[in-house]
């Protein structure tokens, strides 16, 4: 696999983030029931959605911090350069949204992923807020790394770890899946 600039990769990685919380704050104008309002029979509502990416968050975030003061703990030191590997990369390509056009493949999330029906929409907002804000601060502690070095349990199995790289990667392409489900979400409850 082709090697990547890790202060590029971070750096775009925040920008999606960014995006991801201007597009969060644009969600607090539906209100609680258009938020919990499932889109049709099964299909998780918008605070479903942002409840199950808070879920991967409280599993990550805590993982990363703690690579990352492990690393430091450790001195390893900065890499200018971050080359996937191999399960990282397959990972993250099967989060990210589909290209237009394209038929998205759906996957089951593990049960401790499931969202209850209905939520405290304004605390989980909240929630994803301060994740993302972590997350943000995460990236930009991440540069400073070894993105090749450090490794990150997954959520399946805390025996596989990825690369840090990867493990931001994945968890990243992961939201903007769901944000395309969520923008599907907002046009479903503002149809009449």
């Amino acid at each position: 696999m082709k090697e990547i600039n890790s202060r590029q990769l971070c750096t775009t990685l925040r920008e999606q983030v960014g995006r991801m919380i201007e597009e969060a704050q644009e969600l607090e104008k539906l209100g609680t029931e258009k938020l919990n309002k499932q889109p049709a029979p099964g299909a998780w509502s918008i605070a479903q959605v942002l409840e199950h990416l808070n879920s991967y968050n409280r599993y990550y975030l805590p993982h990363i911090d703690k690579a990352l003061q492990d690393a430091d703990a450790q001195n390893i030191p900065q890499a200018t350069q971050y080359r996937p590997g191999f399960f990282g990369n397959y990972f993250t390509k099967m989060m990210q949204p589909a290209a237009p056009g394209k038929q998205l493949k759906k996957y089951k999330a593990p049960k401790d992923h499931r969202p209850p029906p209905q939520l405290d929409t304004v605390m989980v907002l909240k929630e994803f807020y301060e994740g993302q804000q972590r997350l943000i601060q995460l990236l930009e502690q991440a540069v400073l790394s070894d993105l090749g070095k450090v490794k990150v349990p997954i959520s399946i199995s805390r025996l596989i770890r990825l690369k840090l790289g990867d493990t931001l990667r994945f968890l990243i392409a992961h939201q903007l899946r769901h944000f395309e489900q969520i923008k599907r979400g907002v046009r479903s409850v503002q149809t009449p």
